[in-house]
């Protein structure tokens, strides 16, 4: 087999999936991580219907997931006055199985680590095709050559700015910005979700002890400044009501405050030469519901046609790329910023609608098991 040492940037979930699919396959795996450490914590992530759960099985860690699941749960939408309007249930937003980002890329480096090169606090300079393979210069390790390169970085993904283009040509806004913030202050024990027009703020629900959803123009900022997000954040929601301003109060003590764009990748082949994108990179859609399962699959998918193509790059992207293609066209149509944060009262009680009627909600629930299992899966 050609091709075999392959070099992956991103170490979160689609990276490592990757990496345990090519080790069992015989290639030779370098993983490069901006962050200094694996990141703990996180937003809660989940896997639906039976395309996700077989994946799982076949990587072995099915057990593992559902050991360290947080187990979804139902969450209150609320008025100004803590009365409830309706609930959103577990499995709606938990799908099959829920578990912490942090626990899962802890469960997926765990298994991949003793057998693969993990390098942390390092990213990717420039990426230069040559006879021999990739060029691979560092911000601080020494330039090394590998056969391929895989950018699982993200929906910000540094490896497509370098081999593909600038950001701004493959990543669309959707009119609205999240943040995820770790927080001291008790809300009480019931996850519970308030909207106001074109802002949601929620505390204790899967996602994080808060979120918040709201709409905005673009915004220039640093999206690795945590003050510049608090900021950010106290400004949108400056004089909401419910129990937000003492959420205020908790994210201007924060440690722990993410906050990022809803936006969607819209790309329209995922290789360049010897380097191909997976997960968000390729096919992201913040919040979309669908982003750890794509990258799950994805990561199935391009490992299992690299080991049948023989190393054969050609080959092998081009067979992942028509059978994923299809199977992402939910990240390319959604945009879950309108129905967390509806822009009108009478959106918000037709929002709210969809979890008091249960037609609506099965419904709703069937279009995401069908767009879930919509690839038939090979045996490698």
């Amino acid at each position: 087999m050609r091709n075999t040492h392959v070099l992956i940037s991103g170490a979160s979930v689609a990276g490592p999936i990757l990496a345990h699919w090519l080790i069992r396959y015989g290639f030779t795996v370098t993983v490069v991580e901006k962050a200094p450490a694996l990141r703990p914590g996180g937003q809660a992530v989940d896997f639906k219907g039976e395309t996700h759960k077989t994946v799982l099985t076949r990587m072995g860690i099915l057990d593992d997931v559902r050991r360290l699941q947080t187990g979804g749960t139902d969450q209150e939408i609320v008025d100004a006055n803590d009365r409830k309007l309706a609930v959103v249930p577990g499995e709606f937003t938990g799908g099959d199985l829920e578990i912490a980002r942090g626990d899962l890329a802890r469960l997926l480096y765990e298994r991949t680590a003793p057998h693969c090169e993990y390098v942390f606090g390092d990213s990717i300079t420039s990426l230069t095709e040559t006879p021999a393979g990739v060029h691979v210069t560092f911000e601080r390790s020494a330039p090394r050559t590998f056969d391929l390169v895989v950018g699982a970085d993200g929906i910000h993904s540094n490896v497509r700015r370098l081999a593909f283009g600038p950001e701004s040509e493959f990543v669309n806004f959707l009119g609205h910005y999240y943040a995820l913030v770790d927080m001291d202050g008790d809300f009480g024990a019931e996850p519970k979700m308030y909207n106001e027009p074109g802002r949601m703020v929620a505390v204790g629900g899967p996602k994080a002890p808060a979120f918040f959803v709201f709409a905005s123009d673009e915004l220039d900022y640093d999206r690795f400044d945590i003050e510049q997000h608090k900021d950010i954040l106290v400004r949108a929601y400056a004089g909401m009501g419910w129990r937000t301003q003492a959420v205020m109060r908790e994210v201007r003590e924060s440690q722990g405050v993410y906050l990022d764009s809803l936006s969607q990748v819209r790309i329209d082949r995922y290789s360049q030469g010897r380097v191909v994108l997976l997960g968000d990179s390729a096919y992201g859609n913040t919040l979309g519901g669908f982003g750890t399962g794509l990258a799950l699959v994805g990561a199935y998918v391009l490992a299992g046609e690299l080991a049948a193509a023989g190393g054969d790059h050609r080959v092998a992207f081009a067979e992942y790329e028509r059978q994923i293609r299809p199977y992402a066209k939910i990240a390319r149509n959604g945009n879950a910023g309108p129905f967390l944060a509806p822009g009108t009262p009478g959106r918000m009680r037709m929002r709210n609608w969809t979890f008091k009627y249960s037609f609506l909600l099965g419904l709703m629930m069937k279009m995401t098991d069908k767009f879930a299992t919509g690839i038939e899966l090979k045996a490698y």
